[in-house]
């Protein structure tokens, strides 16, 4: 698809289509309205609405009201809904630029607006043929206000990560196996200016990572195991924060094969894995001084011949033994290899983020992701705070020691599936098993893959949780900071 360019540049705004976020009833004196439009506008702002269409032969010029009456971050989520309400309008105007002001309103509002508008232009479109009359976004959108230019690269950097990690995890299976998915992981360092290293089957053998080879045993291809790490010389933190990702490229289930539909969307199972190299990308374009590590171990599920079977034990990284009772849960075993592989870094904090259970998406649908670990009650808020900043809501779940009692096993150290009930809870239990630091996990799986667009967060692979984990990244810097 042809993507939009975005530019920060103040200048004539009423030369071309304009949309200008207010603060108030008051009409921006600078749009040049005349007395007819001005009263217009006027009169629908007294009511309900809160964006309002100026059309006329020459200009184009819509109004978006902010709310005054609710949260900061609430204001922020509506307007970037009001930006898809207006995306149909813009579509079918054909538009090459449109500009986007403010009028007495912060410029995080300008920005959130510019965000939904951006997100919701995105569309997956590389293997099929345009559709009659159908209408490409503008070449460009022109951010003509006072924001930070930080802030501004911020938004670039973030729009420019989702779109790859969304390409990432639609394109089929076919095209995005784990060679390419860890090829593409390598061209996002070079193009974010970080190392990347991507270790063989031979080297994860070395490593007697039992989980992801055992998962690999059915598949054609061989696994990867991706490793990512922006370290800049300001770095505030002393010890890495360690973000590790689920990187499935297809998950049937292995010989616990998926039935009925349940495999149509398996190709995003590897969202997890996409969300923590854009969010890397993120945090390294925009110059966070954040010392940042992502792991990604990457491979398939599928029931070929040699694929393991329930009641295979499993040898992992750090020499715990795995009895393994449905080869469905195999997301877990690859996130353990990687989670105890991670020690040696001596992390100040282990994050996973993965799409794994269904236990989750009954649990919350597809409006906030299930969050628990060991981490300190600071960090778990802050990454709360961080899911509302962005809209990628977080919803804590309780981490008690007794949801470990279930994944006792009579032949192995450990096994894999537990009771049913709490299932997203026994899953994080068997993952956080592997380490012994400050440990968080991000159950995406009902807003990590969606069956339908959800305002500017389009379907199937809407690259959930690269936005979430680079402002957590962000808040965690300057907090540090803030703390010298």
């Amino acid at each position: 698809m042809m993507k939009t360019e975005l530019i920060h540049s103040i200048g004539d705004i009423n030369e071309q289509p304009v949309i200008c976020i207010t603060g108030g009833n008051e009409i921006p004196p600078f749009l040049n309205f005349s007395d007819e439009e001005k009263e217009y506008a006027l009169r629908l702002f007294s009511g309900i609405k809160n964006t309002v269409f100026i059309n006329s032969y020459k200009k184009f010029t819509a109004l978006v009201r902010v709310k005054s009456d609710t949260p900061h971050f609430i204001q922020c989520e509506e307007l970037r809904k009001a930006a898809v309400e207006l995306r149909s309008d813009i579509l079918e105007a054909g538009f090459g630029k449109v500009v986007i002001t403010g009028f007495e309103v912060d410029s995080s509002m300008i920005i959130a607006f510019t965000e939904g508008l951006m997100l919701s232009f995105y569309k997956f479109d590389k293997y099929r043929k345009p559709k009659p009359g159908e209408r490409n976004p503008p070449k460009q959108l022109i951010l003509s206000a006072d924001v930070p230019e930080d802030d501004f690269l911020w938004l670039k950097n973030t729009c420019d990560a989702v779109y790859t990690t969304r390409d990432l995890i639609n394109e089929p299976p076919l095209k995005m196996n784990s060679q390419t998915f860890a090829e593409e992981i390598k061209h996002m360092g070079t193009a974010g200016g970080y190392a990347v290293e991507v270790l063989d089957k031979n080297r994860i053998a070395a490593l007697k990572m039992g989980g992801l080879l055992g998962v690999n045993r059915g598949s054609a291809d061989p696994p990867h195991f991706c490793i990512m790490e922006y370290n800049p010389a300001d770095a505030v933190n002393s010890k890495p924060l360690v973000l590790i990702g689920k990187g499935i490229v297809l998950d049937t289930g292995g010989l616990n094969i998926k039935t009925g539909n349940y495999m149509d969307m398996m190709k995003t199972d590897m969202a997890g894995g996409a969300a923590v190299a854009g969010a890397l990308y993120v945090v390294a374009r925009s110059g966070i001084p954040l010392h940042v590590i992502s792991l990604v171990p990457v491979t398939d599920n599928r029931p070929g011949p040699g694929a393991i079977a329930s009641g295979d034990i499993l040898t992992m990284h750090n020499g715990t033994t795995v009895e393994v009772l449905n080869t469905d849960a195999e997301g877990r075993l690859i996130l353990a290899d990687a989670v105890s592989y991670a020690s040696r870094y001596d992390p100040m904090l282990i994050i996973t983020i993965a799409t794994l259970t269904g236990s989750a998406a009954m649990a919350f649908g597809n409006k906030a992701s299930a969050i628990m670990g060991t981490a300190p009650d600071e960090l778990m808020k802050a990454m709360i705070s961080a899911g509302e900043e962005v809209f990628e809501r977080v919803a804590p779940m309780p981490f008690w020691d007794e949801y470990s009692e279930s994944l006792k096993s009579d032949v192995a150290d450990i096994q894999n599936i537990g009771d049913r009930e709490g299932g997203a809870i026994v899953a994080g239990k068997f993952v956080s098993s592997f380490t012994t630091y400050p440990f968080i996990h991000i159950d995406i799986a009902g807003p990590g893959m969606l069956k339908k667009d959800d305002q500017y967060r389009t379907k199937e692979g809407p690259g959930t949780g690269v936005r979430l984990l680079s402002a957590f990244a962000r808040s965690l810097a300057n907090n540090i900071l803030k703390q010298k």
